[in-house]
């Protein structure tokens, strides 16, 4: 059986995509069966695994909207162990569509059911928005794993986030918890870096993962080849950093969760 992880965070530009690309990358090399669901309309994470989006004709929108089975959608990506869901801009549509459907909220999760059974990890790669997608992403996982820029502003929204969070395992699903937050974009030698995970750390505590995800160029350089990490640079301090994490989200996964607490003022 899966674990289904979300990786959230409503604000853009912090590693959500990143992170799905590369911690699923690193987790299929661990020997793990491991699903990548691009369910950000902008289709980072399918470009980033090397699939060309114009050649797609059918993706998640189509299982969402359509009924398509996930069957028919899966593709493979430039790793021979790691699976993909594909999404492109018909994406965006899709809350639109879904709005007035019974039993909207649980749509991802039905879908899931006919092929949990052939993966260890599903990922879910979310759009930076509370929406009606991300609710789904949400109903279907059983952790969140929330990536945080280190950046100024850091902390602004994620008590949003939260509360969505304990909304959804309130009314939705009861075992939703949150895996842990990942500090990225992080360069230690800044003063800046050092408060904001400072500031983290002490609102989460143990919510906060050791493994960070440094700033680092070949990272930022790999999508546009289409490839994650581990096959574009498997030297460099990210690549090192996700196969940290993937490390560490296995020792993680094998313990107790860390239960939400609401620690942002």
């Amino acid at each position: 059986m899966a674990q289904v992880i979300a990786i959230c965070n409503q604000k853009g530009g912090v590693g959500k995509s990143t992170t799905a690309v590369n911690l699923g990358s690193y987790l299929a090399l661990s020997g793990k069966r491991t699903l990548v669901a691009d369910l950000d309309p902008q289709g980072n994470a399918t470009i980033s695994l090397g699939i060309d989006r114009a050649s797609l004709r059918v993706t998640i929108y189509s299982s969402l909207v359509d009924g398509i089975s996930l069957d028919q959608v899966i593709v493979k990506s430039v790793m021979e162990a790691l699976d993909v869901i594909p999404s492109t801009t018909e994406l965006a549509q899709a809350e639109l569509k879904i709005a007035n459907q019974e039993g909207r909220e649980y749509l991802l999760s039905k879908l899931f059911q006919s092929i949990e059974e052939r993966y260890d990890f599903i990922l879910l790669d979310c759009p930076p928005s509370l929406g009606l997608i991300t609710t789904n992403a949400l109903v279907a996982s059983e952790g969140v794993l929330i990536p945080v820029q280190c950046e100024y502003l850091a902390l602004e929204g994620l008590n949003s986030l939260l509360k969505t969070v304990e909304r959804v395992k309130t009314a939705y699903n009861h075992s939703l918890c949150v895996i842990g937050i990942l500090l990225t974009m992080a360069d230690f030698r800044t003063s800046l870096s050092q408060e904001v995970a400072g500031e983290v750390k002490q609102f989460f505590k143990d919510l906060v993962l050791q493994t960070s995800i440094p700033r680092n160029v070949r990272l930022a350089e790999s999508p546009s080849f289409g490839r994650p990490i581990c096959l574009y640079d498997p030297n460099s301090s990210g690549a090192i950093a996700y196969s940290n994490l993937a490390k560490e989200l296995l020792s993680r996964s094998a313990s107790k969760p860390v239960p939400i607490e609401q620690r942002v003022p």
